[in-house]
């Protein structure tokens, strides 16, 4: 398959998810969104695990290519925001009907071991970000020297995970959860001396502002 008929296919394999969800998911539902036929599909495919177990391939792909690059001068600051990031509510009703999508998918995976194999590959993609954001900021030193990279990433993985759960299953809102995620940055991570370092910094904007406005 060409680069262009492999995205036509995902994105068309998306759509279809957020409108009739995993499991009234049929192939002539995706061929409907697509401008591929159903033979088509079933040419490239065997059946519909085969092209969701490519679905969550590219997902995971998509995934690398868009946290390649995470914005922020500092550790802290990319950590902060690829939490902010994965926590925001989704505000489109698509993006709540795909997450209600993939939520099923997860539901499969124990007795799946091809989605369920596709899922850890996600999991330790986000494990293996969340680790690399920490390490960087203690090796900068500001995080504490005995924050653990693995461990913290192991929780906030988990935490993740939870939050956009229930957001699907209960319709609760991860912005708390988002909330006390930055905090736990600020209050558990944070070495002392970047704490100060940063009260200090606050200090002087204010001070600074209270000055211009002064002017």
């Amino acid at each position: 398959m060409t680069d262009e008929t492999i995205t036509d296919l995902m994105e068309a394999t998306y759509r279809a998810l957020c409108k009739h969800g995993y499991a009234e998911l049929t192939m002539q539902d995706i061929a409907a969104e697509s401008d591929k036929s159903k033979g088509t599909l079933h040419y490239h495919f065997e059946g519909k695990q085969d092209l969701l177990e490519s679905f969550l391939e590219y997902l995971l792909e998509e995934f690398e290519a868009r946290t390649e690059s995470i914005p922020g001068e500092t550790p802290t600051e990319r950590l902060h925001e690829f939490l902010d990031e994965l926590l925001t509510p989704a505000d489109e009703d698509s993006a709540e009907e795909f997450r209600t999508a993939l939520l099923e998918i997860k539901a499969q995976s124990p007795y799946n071991d091809a989605y369920r194999e596709r899922l850890s590959e996600f999991d330790n993609a986000l494990h293996d970000r969340i680790a690399g954001l920490v390490a960087d900021g203690r090796e900068a030193g500001e995080f504490r020297e005995v924050v653990d990279p693995d461990e913290t990433a192991d929780f906030l993985v988990t935490l993740i995970n939870g939050a956009q759960t229930r957001a699907a299953a209960v319709d609760r809102s991860p912005e708390l959860t988002k909330c006390h995620v930055h905090a736990y940055i600020a209050e558990t991570l944070r070495s002392a001396d970047s704490s100060e370092h940063d009260e200090e910094s606050a200090g002087r904007d204010e001070s600074e502002t209270e000055t211009e406005a002064g002017e």
